[in-house]
């Protein structure tokens, strides 16, 4: 996003119980006016289903997990980058054993 501060990610999800699902999602430190930056970098989701959802990221070393709500949850993405830094692997895990595979990639 033009001043550094934000990753914009555009989603398709593809379809999900027959609805194809698509968002945006805001990602960077929180910032409240005139405060400081967040240490943990949080992002929130915005499906075109009207749904909101926040998620919590950790980097460590070339592992990304990211937690949706909070740090901990029990629904959460574990992913490496790839060599090349343009891709992002891993999967979903969800409470009861659901989940799926994801792979980013970045664009322009």
């Amino acid at each position: 996003m033009e001043g550094g501060f934000f990753l914009i990610q555009r989603v398709d999800l593809g379809q999900q119980d027959g609805q194809r699902i698509t968002g945006i999602e805001v990602i960077g430190h929180e910032r409240p006016f005139g405060a400081k930056p967040s240490e943990g970098i949080k992002s929130r989701f915005y499906s075109n289903t009207g749904d909101t959802i926040y998620y919590v990221y950790v980097l460590e070393g070339g592992t990304l997990t990211i937690w949706t709500g909070e740090r901990g949850s029990p629904a959460y993405y574990t992913g490496t980058f790839g060599a090349d830094g343009d891709t992002l692997s891993g999967a979903w895990r969800y409470p009861g054993g659901g989940g799926y595979e994801a792979t980013s990639t970045r664009v322009g």
